[in-house]
């Protein structure tokens, strides 16, 4: 039984989170550089069974693409190159910067550690894995 992990796709840093092998709990897994990406799931991949790929969808209020819908898309089709085998499923990533920053607030983060852009990523990979395990009954 795979891991589900989650991409929190930006053109400079890319948001991980990944399940327990049970698919109960999202963990925050990393922020990584983008171009480092593809690399880093590859390592990853070697060392962990991984099922599929949830890949935040950006769009807007209007649930029209956003702007970043092209790159994001572009690197889907990184994704489906170097791993052909792998089932890879979107969910909608609104407002997950802005959850992140009030999770951060919420667990007493002072006003330093809420500039980390890294953490924010990571939480808001987490929550987007999180919001797929309850539409989809994990």
């Amino acid at each position: 039984m795979g891991r589900i992990l989650a991409i929190d796709f930006g053109t400079k840093r890319t948001g991980l989170a990944v399940t327990d092998p049970s698919k109960i709990i999202a963990t925050g897994l990393a922020t990584i550089a983008t171009h480092e990406a593809i690399d880093f799931l590859k390592k990853y991949i070697a060392k962990e069974e991984v099922e599929c790929f949830v890949v935040g969808e950006p769009k807007r209020m209007n649930n029209q693409p956003a702007q970043a819908a092209e790159a994001t898309e572009l690197f889907i089709k990184q994704l489906k190159k170097y791993f052909p085998q792998m089932e890879i499923k979107r969910e909608d990533e609104r407002f997950t910067s802005k959850m992140a920053f009030q999770t951060m607030i919420d667990g007493g983060l002072g006003k330093k550690a809420r500039q980390n852009k890294e953490l924010v990523d990571t939480i808001s990979a987490t929550i987007i894995l999180q919001s797929y395990l309850e539409r989809t009954g994990h």
